[in-house]
């Protein structure tokens, strides 16, 4: 791999703070990487945010077809030079929130296996993105985020961390942080930590359709007044107030609890008693 410098004065290009772009150096940390990135025969990796190329480089390895998404003009004019004509990678110069994913799924039951160091002010847009829309043909998502996102993602009811992405990661995943990846293997060094996580997708949920949509309703309504009891949080649902206290009595549920103490269980428990 051709130094991190010798690429960005060949190109004229200095990362933009603006555009959160650090980008990760430490080699021990991208082989770390490169093994926890699991990619099952028949499955198509996607990069999100190839950057200079350095996971690029080790996901090539991996031997399935890859497709490597990247937005800045001069870093993919770096990824072509060296990746243009390579056989089994596919660049695309796009944003990755704006690109429909599904023609660039395998045919089931083959799936995309996603990786990327994105951006820090993507991570919520994208994670959620990916999640509600593309469950079904994502097999795994690998991101560097933000340490504190790692922690919320993972995140247990009644903790400062537990929220609305809690939820939505857990309702359609199972999030494990892999590893822990300081400030200074980064380049330009940001002012965080990040972790590496894993978001493995389920198989099968436990709503569906206009359920699944009243269930995030919810979920936005407690955590808006996430300090409000929650039969006060409940009311911005524009429910019957008699409709709201037949639900929570029929799932047990204290009217003053605050619905950030309840799991991600009882909580669709109580969104299909509101039905």
């Amino acid at each position: 791999m051709e130094s991190i410098s010798h690429l960005f004065k060949e190109f004229s290009y200095r990362p933009r703070k603006s555009q959160g772009q650090n980008f990760l150096t430490d080699t021990p940390i991208l082989d770390s990487i490169e093994r926890a990135i699991a990619c099952p025969p028949g499955d198509v990796l996607l990069e999100v945010g190839g950057g200079y190329g350095a996971l690029t480089e080790r996901l090539a390895k991996k031997g399935a077809p890859l497709t490597v998404v990247e937005p800045d003009h001069k870093l993919f004019a770096m990824l072509e030079r060296k990746y243009g004509k390579a056989s089994g990678i596919h660049l695309v110069k796009a944003d990755i929130l704006k690109l429909d994913l599904a023609p660039l799924a395998p045919a089931q039951p083959a799936r995309l296996t996603l990786a990327g160091n994105i951006p820090y002010y993507l991570t919520t847009p994208l994670i959620t993105r990916l999640l509600t829309q593309y469950a079904s043909i994502l097999r795994k998502i690998y991101l560097m985020v933000q340490r504190e996102v790692a922690d919320r993602l993972a995140a247990k009811p009644g903790t400062k961390a537990y929220g609305a992405l809690t939820l939505c990661a857990q309702y359609y995943s199972l999030p494990k942080k892999i590893l822990d990846v300081p400030a200074g293997c980064f380049r330009p060094r940001p002012k965080v930590d990040s972790a590496f996580i894993e978001l493995e997708m389920k198989t099968a949920f436990s709503l569906s359709g206009d359920s699944e949509k009243r269930f995030f309703t919810l979920v936005r309504a407690i955590f808006q007044s996430r300090r409000k009891m929650l039969s006060n949080s409940l009311k911005s649902l524009g429910r019957p107030f008699e409709k709201v206290q037949e639900a929570l009595a029929k799932t047990g549920i204290d009217p003053q609890i605050r619905g950030e103490q309840l799991g991600i269980g009882k909580l669709i428990e109580l969104s299909t008693a509101l039905e």
